[in-house]
């Protein structure tokens, strides 16, 4: 028989770990969690699921709470409730959450809004002499897309199917709530997935070192903020065991929040690890974060007591923009003197330019497989592509600057030396004014980069920054006199995912005080000088950006190419053009 988790049994569990503190008799349901004369009552139905393919093999119980007021005319908003079950009876010391909906639908606190209860997912044994495998911190405790894909792809799809419901896709219809584990759940399938979920409500949350997720507080801090809107709640005598102390992961948590400008709201009890002061207050926290409803929920853009250092980088008044789509890879972002944007589709086979009018036009045709794109000193557009590397000058005529080799990525000196990446021999070329070819970097056990891929100078040419694919660094060589690399570290620290060490980091740019921007799966990186992630730009779209460079009227503007399109975004800082030699302001170190 498959086990059944309550929220209740799963916070007394932690209680248990952690200091007895005396119950506090003001943790008491209150009106709103009581059945009121008049008020229409919703509909539970319960099911178990057993076909997810996020994670495959799993059974969970749900419960559906429909309320009375759906009627099938438009799309219900949705609040899911991890560790559902405790939440979903109406007896018993939980929350009484149907009931909570009931009466806050019907005094307009809440819209018409279907509840949808999931417990953690268990592989059952195949007989009584084995032990089930469960999954509740896997699927809770650490960071990464897979819970949020869980529910956007399994779980809302398999409920409109089986109850015949329509549930809006609108992020600000959706809200998530649970409670310890389920508590950094609810927020990190929010923070991963803004485009789903808006609306944020977390208990005694493990913001601990359980899977990672103590690295919260920091990423909110660098990260692009977000159209979230989070109510946390915990208690002073939370529980301090092996992974940190709750009450204070809670307390960096919601200063980060406050720190990069969130909608955010922290309600501080008495309690142990328990559910018992949450649940009390659950029509509070309902009210708080559908309040003004339908109003859009937005993310914070800085202003005055606004701190978050991201801010200083980005325009407020801008946000992505597509200015191509359609294509097959859009790759190799480059900019010429004027700060005209080049980019290829990689499975197109062409190479374009952004034309007076801001459209793309082709520059170039027959040029399937272009990895890598970078304007020199003599006006001429290198470009890497199929064991070759090519140099188109305005008019479109064609050289061959070396063949029969492997290059993924170029860069350009002042003096028209060329370095490439060679990620298959985790080589870095040079290609000298002669254009011979010599190993500026071959990766060693003591020195390994595991994937060359992208490759940038610095503006004054006394570095040369090398990202690795497969890897979390970007390394720094320092450029000798006759083009050799020497000196050359991991020096650039990339936040990581979750489920590896690898960022895929691909194409760079920088700007006129030496913050490099890395194109990675986390968003677009940037790093100071001496080599911190000081922000991370959102990417603009699901999805991995493939390359970034600064152009357009002043090199104010980030271009960015990411899947089948370009994309363009004003910004507060300045580009530099590579092949144009300029020192950098010391850095703060």
């Amino acid at each position: 028989m498959q086990p059944r988790f309550s929220v209740l049994a799963l916070f007394a569990l932690g209680t248990a770990l952690a200091q007895q503190i005396p119950q506090n008799p003001a943790y008491m349901l209150g009106p709103d969690a009581q059945p009121k004369p008049g008020v229409p009552q919703g509909k539970v139905t319960k099911f178990t699921y057993e076909t997810s393919r996020v994670f495959p093999g799993t059974s969970r119980a749900v419960s559906v709470y429909v309320p009375a007021q759906y009627d099938g005319a438009k799309p219900a908003c949705v609040m899911i409730y991890q560790d559902g079950g405790g939440y979903a009876s109406v007896t018993g010391n939980g929350a009484h959450a149907p009931t909570v909906m009931d009466n806050l639908i019907a005094d307009g606190s809440m819209p018409v809004t279907i509840g949808i209860f999931v417990d953690p997912g268990v592989t059952p044994a195949l007989n009584d002499a084995q032990m089930a495998r469960y999954h509740r911190s896997l699927e809770y405790d650490g960071l990464g897309p897979a819970y949020a894909r869980f529910l956007i792809e399994d779980l809302v799809p398999e409920v409109e199917k089986r109850l015949n419901v329509k549930i809006s896709t609108n992020p600000d219809d959706r809200g998530l709530i649970g409670g310890s584990s389920g508590g950094i759940a609810a927020f990190v399938a929010a923070w991963e997935r803004p485009d789903s979920f808006h609306r944020v409500i977390s208990y005694i949350g493990s913001f601990a070192n359980l899977r990672g997720g103590d690295q919260l507080a920091n990423l909110i801090r660098k990260v692009e903020p977000k159209p979230l809107r989070i109510f946390m709640q915990d208690g002073s005598n939370d529980q301090s065991i092996y992974g940190g102390s709750w009450f204070q992961a809670n307390q960096l948590v919601y200063s980060s929040l406050e720190y990069s400008g969130y909608d955010a709201k922290f309600v501080i009890g008495t309690e142990g690890h328990s559910g018992r002061h949450g649940n009390s207050i659950l029509p509070e926290a309902l009210r708080w974060v559908w309040r003004e409803y339908p109003k859009p929920i937005t993310a914070s853009k800085g202003g005055p007591g606004i701190r978050h250092y991201i801010t200083d980088f980005l325009d407020p008044d801008s946000d992505w923009q597509v200015v191509g789509q359609g294509y097959g890879q859009a790759v190799a972002p480059a900019v010429d003197k004027d700060g005209t944007l080049f980019f290829a589709d990689a499975k197109g086979g062409k190479i374009y330019k952004l034309g007076p009018d801001g459209k793309p036009v082709v520059f170039q045709d027959y040029m399937a497989g272009v990895t890598g794109m970078m304007f020199g000193p003599d006006g001429r557009l290198y470009v890497a592509v199929k064991k070759s590397i090519l140099a188109f000058n305005p008019q479109g005529s064609q050289s061959v600057i070396a063949s029969g080799i492997e290059a993924r990525d170029v860069a350009v000196t002042s003096t028209g030396r060329i370095y490439y990446t060679d990620p298959g021999s985790q080589r870095v070329w040079l290609l000298d004014g002669d254009k011979k070819r010599r190993v500026a970097f071959q990766s060693t056990p003591g020195a390994n980069i595991n994937a060359p891929m992208g490759v940038h100078l610095s503006p004054d040419e006394h570095l040369l920054d090398v990202s690795d694919r497969d890897g979390r660094w970007v390394w720094s060589f320092q450029i000798d006199a006759d083009g050799s690399l020497k000196n050359g570290m991991p020096f650039h620290h990339l936040e990581a995912p979750d489920d590896t060490w690898a960022q895929f980091a691909g194409g760079m740019t920088i700007e006129d005080t030496g913050h490099l921007f890395v194109a990675t799966t986390q968003g677009i990186q940037i790093c100071d000088q001496p080599g911190r992630v000081v922000g991370i730009v959102r990417n603009p779209q699901a999805g991995p950006v493939s390359g970034v460079a600064f152009g357009g009227p002043g090199l104010h503007t980030l271009y960015a190419t990411s899947g089948d399109k370009v994309f363009a975004r004003k910004m507060r800082r300045t580009g530099v053009l590579t092949f144009v030699p300029a020192k950098l302001p010391r850095p703060g170190l």
